[in-house]
């Protein structure tokens, strides 16, 4: 049993481990975990493979955004691209941001910027989200899309007209919140930003190393 010598020394020890649900982007998982104290609490963790999003600014300061039908809210939302780290360990987290923002918007970026990192829900899963700065901005090839992303519109929207939509609740969406209220604090601080392959410490790797782990099989 290990033991606390004060408020954050414990050391949450899990004692037992098992997977009750495991789907096409998220599995749930039982810990049984040692308390301070000693006693033993069972955690529900959702794990999920983890995402990444784009800031895209053009050179008049419009942030690309699209419009796209969430079906458990029931409505479509203001979002920023962004996308699942699914693709396995053969692509970065770049390379997978790159390539959410020419499948969702036709474009591209010359220059690329960390911008925030985010856990997501830290409470209950171990989802984690990347944003990135994209700069530089020019037209790709045209993407074939389907189901939702079929009906999905993109709109270009002013840094300080998106800030405004943020605050009077019309920009809901968590990620979109974060990298235009992150962007925004950004362009008035001395902060610089990290270089876009900076260590990303809580990237998931939970269910992507399971899912790997099934196809080899």
């Amino acid at each position: 049993m290990s033991e606390s010598t004060g408020p954050g020394a414990h050391h949450f020890e899990v004692r037992s481990s098992r997977v009750v649900y495991d789907g096409a982007i998220l599995a749930l998982r039982l810990d049984e975990v040692e308390m301070p104290g000693g006693r033993v609490a069972e955690r529900e963790v959702v794990e999920h493979f983890g995402a990444v999003a784009v800031v895209a600014r053009d050179e008049d300061g419009r942030i690309a955004m699209v419009r796209q039908y969430r079906h458990p809210i029931g409505r479509r939302l203001l979002e920023i691209p962004a996308g699942l780290l699914d693709k396995g360990a053969e692509e970065s987290a770049l390379t997978a941001a790159q390539r959410e923002l020419a499948e969702e918007t036709d474009l591209r970026a010359a220059r690329w910027q960390v911008l925030v990192d985010l856990a997501l829900s830290p409470g209950f899963t171990d989802e984690a989200l990347r944003v990135y700065l994209a700069e530089g901005i020019s037209q790709h090839h045209v993407a074939e899309r389907e189901d939702e992303e079929a009906d999905m519109s993109l709109e270009w929207i002013a840094l300080d007209d998106a800030v405004a939509m943020v605050l009077a609740g019309e920009i809901v969406n968590a990620t979109a919140v974060s990298g235009i209220l992150a962007v925004a604090a950004a362009d008035r601080s001395d902060v610089p930003l990290r270089t876009p392959e900076s260590p990303w410490r809580d990237q998931p790797h939970a269910f992507a190393d399971r899912k790997a782990g099934r196809a080899s099989t």
